[in-house]
């Protein structure tokens, strides 16, 4: 059962402050420089991001970690260096088609390629082929300073099952849910605020609120399952 609006915004955000307290400040998302972010956004696609931190130490042991280094390597070598996470072939199909568009549109510049209104700049990476909301969403979040929630299987998963949400529900719509119960924080906190929630919701869904047995007794948000409060 739905709970209704007012509940779901007390529950949403002390949620935040109980995985807060268990897991700390998580720091995420990991990457040393925000092109090393985008990268690590498109190859966390359709798999764990220990696989996309083996990737990525062999684009930095490559020295490819760069735009245009990377734009230059042969598909074929790039494909090789990204291996380790997976599809390996679209995945280096959708990194040049992001990185053709950095290059050839915005000189190679992040800063460029980010700048403007967060609808608008996120609508020019939604363009790229084979960047979708959530890539878009990380990128925005955690490789400049775009207030734009990331939504991913994680945070649906736990938001139905504690009935904030239906479980057919939309991209869309669950972002909207969050932006509009998320949205209390003053202007300088507010970025930080949804980068460790988001990043919380990551630990949670990983460790505990899993497809299958999930570790609902031990949880840090086990108070606000239906029926325990």
């Amino acid at each position: 059962m739905l709970k209704h609006t007012a509940l779901r915004t007390r529950q949403l955000r002390q949620a935040y402050d109980l995985m807060r307290a268990y897991f700390g400040h998580l720091q995420w998302w990991p990457g040393e420089t925000p092109f090393e972010v985008c990268v690590g956004a498109i190859l966390t696609q359709n798999t764990a991001w220990t696989n996309v931190e083996k990737a990525l130490h062999q684009l930095k042991q490559a020295k490819a970690l760069d735009p245009r280094k990377m734009y230059a390597l042969p598909p074929a070598e790039l494909a090789e260096l990204i291996r380790p996470a997976g599809y390996f072939n679209i995945k280096t199909k959708r990194l040049r088609a992001f990185l053709k568009v950095l290059i050839e549109d915005f000189e190679g510049s992040l800063t460029k390629l980010m700048h403007g209104p967060t609808p608008l700049v996120r609508e020019r990476l939604l363009a790229v082929n084979g960047i979708g909301p959530e890539t878009a969403d990380s990128m925005l979040l955690y490789a400049s300073t775009h207030l734009s929630f990331v939504i991913d299987a994680y945070t649906k998963r736990i938001f139905s099952r504690h009935g904030w949400c239906a479980e057919d529900i939309t991209y869309h719509d669950l972002q909207t849910i969050c932006v509009n119960t998320l949205s209390q924080k003053a202007p300088d906190e507010q970025l930080d605020y949804w980068q460790d929630y988001h990043a919380q919701l990551v630990m949670i869904g990983k460790d505990y609120c899993r497809p299958k047995n999930p570790r609902c007794d031990t949880c840090p948000l086990q108070c606000l399952l239906p029926g325990k409060h």
